[in-house]
């Protein structure tokens, strides 16, 4: 993949996940806000979207943190580069997931590891 290309869709991502990221943070619900004018009813519902937010936010932040990683591998010339075995990621891994930084076999390995 050409790298002006990658750092553009890097780059894209990382500006839509920061967005994600600020539009989620303003509306969840603050840990220990008053649930005074709410009916009691609403409290499960309510820790219900918390932790749907809070699930969501996790995950944004997790792969905000890939997309960071995937540019700073671009900036000191190892993209396409896997972290597990060094071989060149495949050309089209790259080109569906900009943010790869392993090779499908090293990627398996490191799923079922962390399973």
């Amino acid at each position: 993949m050409d790298i002006s290309i990658a750092r553009k869709r890097l780059e894209g991502m990382l500006a839509d996940l920061n967005r994600s990221i600020a539009i989620l943070k303003g509306e969840s619900p603050e840990p220990g806000g008053s649930d005074y004018d709410h009916h009691p009813a609403d409290a499960g519902t309510s820790l219900s979207d918390a932790d749907r937010s809070e699930a969501a936010l996790e995950a944004m932040e997790g792969h905000r943190s890939v997309v960071l990683a995937a540019l700073s591998r671009l900036e000191s010339g190892l993209y396409g580069q896997c972290v597990g075995c060094g071989k060149p990621v495949p050309e089209g891994r790259l080109e569906a997931l900009p943010d790869a930084a392993r090779c499908v076999v090293c990627q398996a390995r490191h799923d079922r590891a962390r399973r």
